[in-house]
């Protein structure tokens, strides 16, 4: 058995109906539809944004979110807003943009380089928490997003109250209260939302339980390789007899190949060597960008969500993930992302990774 955290700000909660999504064209052609019938409030946290974003049906991201607002519902929006030392990270909505009509809009900063890197809306009583960008390129790439409806989304409003009422920029009176119940029960999943916020690291706690307790597979889709603590769990996985399948960008960003050449980081690569040496671990890519977050243990547990398994996931960014203890949900998850990769998952060599382009 899984267990859940019990640091974090959210408890684990029973009573939530679980959807996971593969993919942009999926998870944003959900969120859109609930956008589209949402009667109370419509709140996203966003980290990278650019206006080439387009979704499913050829809307853009201001398109729905003004829709929503002329049939008066609740539309509030959190961007991240990049200090001197975060700003290459990639393109972000910027605090200058003209106004947009209904929509208020709130901007925060990270301390330093560390971003808020939080991809959630809640819509109505509906949780959406999940990896995927706002811009066309991330359209592209393999990754994922939940809905959770119940007990479990009212943590995610949470989240949002706590974001958009900290915003560190100047801003217009309009603070929210925090959500004074929780959700009512409507289905049949044991659910955490997890976090990595201020003194909240309930997402890295989870993540070292959940890898600790593993008795037959570890799968892990990660757009980082993990960082050195990560891996010396996953090691003493492997030691138990665990296969561990760890699938990551096949050829991932330039920062990636930079730190494989920089003797400080060298940590990082004897550790993803350390467990090539073993015969039960396989590192594997795709032919397209792997973005994705997301870890299933024993076909019987997930989590997916924002988080990175590099240092700044886990060391300074904000993000969100769902834990989900529910078999059903999370093995048609593995089966899905078996049936997506047949045929197309190729092994990569551990000491070869990210040497030369």
């Amino acid at each position: 058995m899984i267990p859940p955290v019990s640091s974090g700000a959210y408890p684990r909660r029973d009573g939530n109906l679980v959807r996971t999504m593969i993919g942009g064209a999926e998870a944003f052609a959900r969120i859109a539809e609930a956008a589209d019938t949402a009667r109370e409030r419509v709140w996203v946290t966003i980290a990278f944004y650019a206006d080439d974003f387009r979704l499913p049906d050829g809307r853009g991201l201001f398109d729905l979110l003004e829709g929503a607002a002329r049939r008066g519902v609740d539309v509030r929006a959190v961007f991240w807003l990049p200090t001197a030392e975060s700003a290459g990270y990639g393109r972000t909505y910027p605090i200058d943009a003209p106004g947009r009509a209904g929509v208020k809009r709130r901007w925060d900063r990270a301390a330093g380089a560390y971003a808020h890197h939080q991809k959630s809306w809640v819509i109505d009583n509906a949780g959406f928490v999940g990896g995927i960008n706002l811009t066309a390129i991330a359209m592209t790439r393999h990754d994922a997003y939940v809905e959770v409806n119940g007990p479990c989304a009212s943590d995610v409003a949470h989240n949002f109250v706590q974001r958009w009422n900290g915003a560190s920029e100047p801003h217009a009176d309009d603070d929210l209260p925090l959500p004074a119940a929780v959700f009512a029960p409507c289905g049949p999943s044991q659910v955490q939302i997890q976090r990595m916020f201020g003194g909240d690291r309930s997402i890295l706690e989870q993540y070292e339980r959940a890898i600790d307790a593993a008795e037959r597979t570890i799968y892990i889709e990660n757009q980082a390789i993990p960082i050195p603590a990560i891996a010396a769990r996953l090691e003493e996985a492997l030691k138990r007899g665990v296969e561990v399948l760890l699938l990551v960008p096949a050829e991932p960003q330039g920062y990636v190949y930079r730190a494989r050449q920089d003797p400080a980081q060298r940590g990082l690569f004897d550790a993803l060597e350390a467990l090539g040496r073993y015969s039960n671990f396989r590192l594997a890519g795709l032919p397209v960008y792997v973005h994705c977050k997301l870890m299933i243990v024993d076909d019987r547990w997930a989590t997916v969500g924002s988080c990175n398994l590099h240092s700044n996931s886990l060391g300074g960014h904000s993000e969100m993930n769902v834990a989900i203890w529910d078999e059903a949900v999370v093995r048609e998850l593995r089966d899905r992302l078996r049936a997506k990769h047949e045929g197309r998952m190729f092994t990569l060599s551990p000491s070869q990774y990210a040497v030369t382009r």
